[in-house]
């Protein structure tokens, strides 16, 4: 069998990381934009919530609606009407 060779470790880079925009901001103002976006989040899932609930109550509505229209019924029902004889 051949022998393995061994490989040396790859020395870690140790480079300095280039600053963030987190890192140069101070604390407060941080805070401030994090408090900021998480508001946002809860705005735009209320605004989907109440987007959903007027397309349920739409069609709510529309259910209501054919349900007193005798057309929608009669074309909607089965037409063997020997069942019930």
């Amino acid at each position: 069998m051949a022998k393995k060779k061994s490989r040396p470790a790859v020395p870690a880079r140790t480079e300095d990381k280039p600053a963030t925009l987190k890192d140069l901001l101070s604390s407060e103002v941080l805070g401030k934009l994090q408090a900021q976006a998480a508001e946002m989040k809860a705005d735009e899932q209320k605004r989907q919530e109440e987007a959903r609930q007027q397309a349920e109550e739409a069609r709510k509505a529309e259910q209501k609606r054919l349900e007193n229209d005798f057309e929608h019924l009669l074309s909607s029902s089965s037409m063997d009407w020997k069942k019930f004889k």
